[in-house]
């Protein structure tokens, strides 16, 4: 059972709903190495060195500061800093509804899920199922530990996520990136959707895929804890280099994920007789 990680309220209009905030990620399951000591085998503690005298500063003697020029620093005393924060509200303000399928997905910075607060489930489900049936999702703000966040709430089989998502100003311009301007050849598109559509799938399933590298990585750590040595692992083979005819690529790549020809007939004969079996039926 996951634990809640804040309390907030949903408000929009007159409309208060209390609900529950918990992490969509779970990261029980990484890797992580500390740095040791050689000499002591022990976890190293890390300093602070000023530049200038090399003595160790104490956290008890750290400032903030702001460069205002190269070296140059205005310093900011805690309580400055505390009335630059903003205040946390716990409240999740919506300001606008808009269309899910006009957010683009460069948005997104961070994902929580919400659940009902005490006494807010009635309220919750009508908001999850009324943002369902109208295709929309609420675009708000939301101020927690010390900064003003921009969130977009959607439903998701009956449960509201929190999307934490970027300012525009946060984003780089798609323009920036440079794509040339080569032309794009009717035949080469058309074998490119040919390619597309062989591996289409009807519904996103991430459960199919795995991190190996994480799994290898803690097969090998187990096998140190019992004593083995650890040896690089072989480096796996590029992946092709340049292409230079890419139309051959494109039907090379067809005709190597493309089912065999006896199993398309099979499967062809297979649909033939199902067809002609419906047809008896019917009639």
């Amino acid at each position: 059972m996951p634990r809640s990680i804040a309390s907030a309220t949903i408000s929009f209009g007159l409309v208060a709903v209390p609900v529950e905030l918990y992490s969509a990620a779970d990261t029980r399951d990484e890797v992580h190495f500390h740095l040791i000591s050689k000499k002591s085998g022990q976890r190293v503690k890390q300093q602070y060195i000023d530049p200038t005298t090399d003595e160790v500063i104490p956290r008890n003697q750290l400032v903030k500061g702001y460069e205002v020029r190269k070296d140059e620093y205005v310093i900011f005393t805690p309580e400055e800093l505390k009335a630059l924060d903003e205040k946390a509200t716990g409240s999740i303000d919506i300001t606008e509804f808009v269309m899910l399928s006009d957010v683009d997905r460069e948005y997104l910075e961070k994902v929580y899920f919400l659940g009902p607060g005490k006494g807010g489930e009635r309220p919750y489900r009508l908001l999850a199922k009324a943002l369902q049936d109208t295709g929309r999702a609420a675009l708000g703000q939301y101020a927690a530990r010390g900064r003003q966040y921009l969130v977009l709430l959607r439903p998701r089989d009956g449960v509201l996520v929190m999307e934490q998502l970027h300012y525009a100003n946060e984003l780089r311009s798609p323009d920036e990136i440079p794509v040339g301007d080569s032309d794009v050849k009717a035949s080469e598109l058309t074998l490119a959707k040919k390619l597309i559509d062989q591996g289409a799938t009807d519904r996103f399933d991430p459960s199919k895929y795995k991190d190996s590298v994480r799994e290898r990585v803690a097969e090998a750590m187990q096998r140190k804890v019992e004593g083995e040595d650890i040896t690089e692992a072989e480096a796996p083979q590029a992946g092709g280099g340049k292409v230079l005819d890419l139309v051959q690529a494109l039907k090379a790549s067809l005709e190597r994920d493309a089912p065999p020809r006896a199993a398309r007939r099979t499967g062809r004969r297979q649909a033939t007789a199902r067809k002609s079996s419906r047809s008896r039926k019917s009639a």
